[in-house]
């Protein structure tokens, strides 16, 4: 083998077996600013975009014991890759196809499993580990917020007292000035009827 092309191999091969996944997309169309723009929105994901001989990419992957995908390593391709998680990336090349139109995704070794573009764009909208680690702790921590309620009601039962008094003060203020009203339309009819034997004389 070419000294050159087996440091190329080689230094693929590094990537994939550092990293969980492996994503393939193409480029075709791409321009030089918007290719970089991608590779910065990967790299604030944790991923890295890389660009090489489709031929090289094959043979990292098949030393590196990973699926064989040699159909869609053909054409314009890039493939990703990455020490965090996979959600990130994907997400972060959905996004940018959805504003860009490119790249487009093709598929994707998660593990040992071959991910078509529907799937990786359907890891694309699971949330991300802290999200998922932040839903867990809110439904973990809300039957404590259920017993801590409880526990004060037990032991501090003129709170919920103290709170029914201050609604009943509110109600009882609010209610003269509702029946004012009432009132002042009853007293028309006596000044009305004191008025007219008045009249008569």
């Amino acid at each position: 083998m070419n000294p050159d092309k087996k440091v190329i191999i080689d230094g693929l091969l590094e990537k994939v077996n550092a990293s969980p996944y492996v994503l393939v997309v193409d480029y075709t169309g791409m321009t030089v600013p918007q290719f970089s723009e991608l590779r910065n929105r990967l790299n604030a994901a944790g991923a890295e975009c890389h660009v090489a001989k489709n031929t090289y990419v094959k043979k990292a992957l098949a030393e590196a014991g990973r699926p064989d995908i040699g159909d869609s390593l053909v054409g314009q391709t890039a493939f990703i890759t990455g020490e965090a998680e996979v959600f990130a990336a994907a997400k972060a090349i959905k996004n940018f196809e959805k504003e860009f139109k490119k790249p487009e995704m093709k598929v994707g070794i998660l593990g040992d499993a071959v991910l078509d573009a529907d799937k990786l764009k359907a890891i694309a909208d699971i949330p991300s580990r802290e999200a998922i680690l932040s839903q867990l702790l809110a439904t973990i921590l809300e039957p404590s917020t259920r017993i801590a309620r409880v526990i004060q009601k037990k032991f501090n039962p003129d709170a919920d007292s103290k709170k029914d008094e201050a609604e009943e003060s509110t109600e009882a203020a609010e209610a003269p000035a509702a029946e004012a009203p009432a009132a002042e339309a009853a007293a028309e009819p006596v000044a009305e009827a004191a008025a007219e034997p008045a009249a008569e004389a």
